[in-house]
C-alpha cells in the first residue's frame, strides 16, 4: 500500500519579477501536476532583500503553501510583527536564537490530510548572521517534528555545496527531501540518497536570468570594475520560475522521485 504526496518546491523569489513569476506560474503548475503543496524560499522577495506583508500575501494567494527564508529575512522591518504571529506562514532558520523573531518549524496539513513537517536551516559557511550548527539544528527540530509529521522536508540555505550535501546525507532516512537555497543557481544533481531522501544542492532562482544572481548585471559589473558602491536593482529579463517536483511515498517515508523544474515567463 501506498500514499503518494506531491510538492513542488521553488527557489529563492527575488524581486518584482520573481513575484510575477510566482502569481503566472503557479495556479497552472498547480492544476497541471495535481499538486498538494506548493513551498518556496522568499528571502528575496522585496527588490532583492526580504519580503513585505503585502508580498507575503501575494505569494500566498498565488498558490504557495508555506514559506521559507535565511539571512534575508529580516531585512524588511515590518515583518517581524508578522513572523511572531501563530497563522505565520513563514520560516526563519532554525539554528538562529530563541529569541529572534519567527520560527524554524512548522507543520502544513494537506487537503487530503498529509501532515508536512518544515525545516529551515542556515548554513555557516560565509554567511552572516552567524547561526548554530546547522546538523545539531536538524536533531533538535526533528526531534519535535517526526512524532506529528508523516513527511519532513528540509531547506538548508546555505553558500557551499559541501555543508548542502553533508545536509542531505545527514538526513537519509528522517528527511523525504532536501533542498538547497541560497546561491540562486541551478545544480543538476537531484537524486534520492540511499533511495530515501530526495536531495538537489541548489533548486535556483525564481526571478531574472538575464542578470547576476537576480540583481540587474550591469550595476554589478560596475561595482567591480570601479570599486565603488552601486545600489543594486533587480534584472527583468529571462524570468523563470526553478525548483523541483517531489514524489514522497507517506507510508514508506521515502521519496521515489525528484525532478528540476523550470518554467520561463513568456
Amino acid at each position: 500500500m501506498s500514499k503518494i504526496v506531491k510538492i513542488l518546491f521553488l527557489g529563492d523569489i527575488f524581486g518584482e519579477p520573481g513575484r510575477r513569476a510566482i502569481v503566472e506560474l503557479v495556479p497552472g503548475l498547480r492544476e497541471e501536476l495535481q499538486l498538494d503543496a506548493v513551498f518556496a524560499n522568499c528571502e528575496n522577495a522585496a527588490h532583492g532583500n526580504g519580503i513585505s506583508t503585502r508580498m507575503v500575501q501575494e505569494v500566498l494567494d498565488a498558490g504557495v503553501d508555506f514559506m521559507t527564508s535565511g539571512n534575508h529575512i529580516y531585512d524588511v522591518h515590518e515583518i517581524y510583527n508578522y513572523l511572531n504571529q501563530p497563522d505565520c506562514k513563514i520560516l526563519r532558520p532554525h539554528n538562529y536564537p530563541q529569541s529572534a523573531p519567527g520560527r524554524g518549524t512548522g507543520i502544513f496539513t494537506t487537503k487530503s490530510g498529509v501532515h508536512i513537517g518544515l525545516i529551515n536551516i542556515q548554513g555557516n559557511v560565509f554567511m552572516n548572521p552567524p547561526a548554530g550548527l546547522p546538523l545539531d539544528a536538524f536533531d533538535d527540530a526533528y526531534v519535535n517534528l517526526q512524532s506529528e509529521a508523516d513527511v519532513i522536508v528540509v531547506d538548508m540555505h546555505a553558500e557551499t555545496t559541501s555543508e548542502k550535501r553533508a545536509m542531505g546525507w545527514y538526513t537519509v532516512g528522517k528527511a523525504q527531501l532536501v533542498v538547497g537555497t541560497h546561491t540562486h543557481v541551478p545544480t543538476a544533481d537531484e537524486e534520492i540518497l540511499d533511495g530515501q531522501t530526495a536531495y538537489i544542492t541548489d533548486l535556483g532562482m525564481t526571478g531574472p536570468y538575464r542578470s547576476i544572481i537576480g540583481n540587474d548585471k550591469d550595476l554589478i559589473l560596475k561595482k567591480l570594475k570601479s570599486g565603488t558602491r552601486q545600489k543594486f536593482q533587480p534584472g527583468t529579463d529571462d524570468v523563470r520560475l526553478c525548483g523541483v517536483y517531489c514524489e514522497i511515498d507517506v507510508y514508506a517515508k521515502k521519496a521515489i522521485k525528484i525532478e528540476r523544474i523550470c518554467k520561463r515567463l513568456t
